[in-house]
């Protein structure tokens, strides 16, 4: 997860670790960041859509056949 974190724009990764690190409101992330509610409201917004297209790309396909690992063939 941290890599994907990673690879949001700075002020995104900020706004989720205040709102699901640090367990803040959104009021309270928009003090701590100085922008209004509103723009916490669509960065997190925006921020998980874009952690959930990242998860998928990077998680193998259900459909992708596995090759078999040839320990214990002959």
């Amino acid at each position: 997860m941290l890599r994907l974190l990673l690879r949001l724009p700075p002020r995104t990764r900020a706004v989720l670790a205040a709102r699901f690190y640090l367990d803040l409101g959104e009021a309270d992330t928009a003090r701590l960041l100085g922008c209004g509610t509103g723009t916490v409201k669509s960065t997190t917004s925006r921020g998980l859509q874009r952690l959930r297209e990242l998860w998928v790309a990077e998680s193998p396909s259900p459909h992708t056949p596995q090759t078999p690992t040839s320990k214990g063939r002959r």
